[in-house]
């Protein structure tokens, strides 16, 4: 009888993922978190009082992506006194749980650097008249 792993499954040219082989048989390749999918559930988070969403205010400083599915959010505030502190970086957190492959979420809010207008995309510029 000849046992041979599955091929390795790619989620990009140059990350071969790959199942591991027991004697059950092959399990499943782990699911990679995918960055852009990350992002799109950040961008269904909105500060109650701007009518943006924080991706394009310029909220999220980093998004680190573990390869064990933890993923680190590094996000900011508008201002230290922002009335929504701690309902938004719990709402960027159950967002990103909900991604496929996520096992655990961390979300830091830092205060360095000071997040300021200049951090706005085009977009939300527009949306607030702020160009």
């Amino acid at each position: 009888m000849s046992e041979t792993p599955d091929a390795p499954v790619t989620t990009s040219p140059d990350q071969p993922v790959h199942g591991a082989w027991t004697p059950e048989g092959a399990t499943p390749a782990p699911v990679r978190v995918n960055e852009d999918a990350v992002i799109a559930v950040c961008k269904t988070v909105f500060d109650p009082e701007i009518p943006v969403d924080i991706y394009e205010l310029g909220l999220i400083y980093a998004i680190e992506i573990a390869d064990d599915g933890h993923v680190k959010v590094e996000m900011t505030l508008t201002t230290p006194s922002c009335p929504s502190a701690q309902e938004l970086p719990a709402q960027v957190e159950e967002a990103v749980r909900a991604v496929p492959g996520v096992t655990d979420v961390t979300v830091e809010v830092v205060w360095d650097p000071p997040w300021d207008q200049s951090r706005m995309s085009e977009d939300a510029r527009l949306a607030l008249n702020m160009y």
